[in-house]
């Protein structure tokens, strides 16, 4: 009959075998002791030293049945024997493999201590502006990270260093495909439907006064004064700019960026500096654009809403919307497209190594360049109503 090969046990087991009349306990280890398989053994492993603990009795430990251990089940019983000897009692290892000997020799004979910081108290004025302390050395350095990037993006080292700094068309030329051919039909429909509300909503409230007429120069001067270009780089920040920092982001991860700096390439002038040129160039067209589709969508609503013939709309158009008006807007595209590539790019070198911190820093650039595109929006009003523009 051929011998049926016994499976090892996963648990781990333990048996005592008195030695003679209070002379101690022979206990038998077997199985596995590894930390999966301990718990079911570590009530009886306390009732047996229990037993050896009142007289000074002698522990012997049999490990010829022990199938397994690791460190987890070594420390259980290193922690045994240190236990029965604290107590007086003698301690007698046999059939001790030289793995299992040496695992029980490299453990300490008691887990270190470790200090647990629980931190001082702090008073409440650091309570209160602590956090206003923290978010201004934050703010200087992502100041600093900007400038760096501004310096480093004019100087446009897109070559080695050393030799003369140049720029790729191709790579600015598919950046502008991406930011700007391709956000057309989005920046269409959202600047229609925005013309088409505020000239209802002007339309309405002009109406009591019978006024309706000038819903045109409502509409012309604030889409191209303000709302054309502020929100058309809302929507370039959170389209293109999310997307510049999970770019530069995810190559921080690979390490790609440090691969250029070991090649003798500048990484700004690699991946920075298409993306910003791409920006000042396709966002002063998109919001051309936008201001064409708002001032259509707010010609059909006018017609529809209040019965404003194009022809009409045209013509007070012209008389309403002088050319400073138009230059105002447009002035600020650069400006708005520069910061909103400039913290993208910072928030993307601040990626870490994980998928956290790269969905963290896309978060705080959306919301970063949007803050700074609206303030930025206010500072030109500010400045143009000091001199007169």
């Amino acid at each position: 009959m051929p011998e049926v090969s016994k499976a090892p046990s996963t648990l781990a087991g333990i048996a005592a075998e008195p030695l003679g009349a209070g002379a101690g306990l022979r206990l038998k280890i077997t199985g596995s002791w590894r930390n999966t398989g301990l718990p079911p053994v570590l009530p009886e492993l306390e009732k047996l030293l229990a037993r050896l603990s009142p007289a000074k009795a002698r522990m012997v430990m049999d490990f010829s049945g022990l199938e397994g251990i690791d460190t987890s089940g070594a420390w259980v019983l290193k922690q045994a024997m240190n236990r029965h000897r604290a107590a007086g009692g003698e301690v007698m290892l046999l059939g001790l493999s030289d793995p299992t000997a040496e695992l029980l020799e490299a453990l300490p004979e008691k887990l270190p201590d470790i200090p647990v910081y629980k931190g001082e108290a702090e008073s409440l004025f650091a309570r209160i502006f602590s956090p206003a302390g923290k978010l201004a050395y934050a703010f200087w350095d992502d100041v600093l990270s900007a400038m760096n990037i501004v310096g480093a993006a004019v100087r446009g080292a897109q070559l080695k260093f050393g030799r003369k700094s140049g720029l790729s068309p191709a790579a600015v030329v598919t950046q502008m495909d991406n930011m700007g051919v391709r956000a057309v039909p989005i920046i269409l429909l959202m600047s229609f439907l925005i013309g088409a509300i505020i000239a209802q909503q002007g339309a309405f409230q002009l109406r009591y006064f019978g006024a309706e007429i000038f819903v045109v120069d409502l509409v012309g001067i604030l889409q191209l004064r303000e709302i054309g270009v502020l929100l058309t780089a809302i929507m370039i920040a959170g389209r293109s700019g999310s997307a510049i920092t999970a770019e530069i982001g995810s190559m921080k991860m690979r390490e790609e960026v440090d691969a250029l700096l070991v090649m003798g390439l500048n990484p700004v002038g690699v991946l920075i500096f298409p993306r910003l040129a791409a920006l000042a160039v396709v966002l002063p067209l998109l919001t051309i654009v936008a201001n064409f589709a708002a001032l259509a969508g707010a010609a059909v609503v006018a017609w529809a809403y209040s019965g404003i013939t194009f022809e009409v709309f045209l013509t007070r158009l012209h008389e309403a919307v002088a050319f400073s008006t138009l230059i105002s807007g447009m002035v600020k595209a650069p400006f708005m497209a520069l910061v909103i590539g400039i913290v993208a790019a910072v928030e993307g070198l601040k990626v870490g190594g994980s998928a956290e911190s790269l969905g963290k820093q896309v978060t705080a650039s959306v919301v970063k360049s949007i803050f700074v595109v609206i303030l930025m929006d206010g500072l030109f009003a500010i400045f143009y109503a000091a001199i007169g523009f």
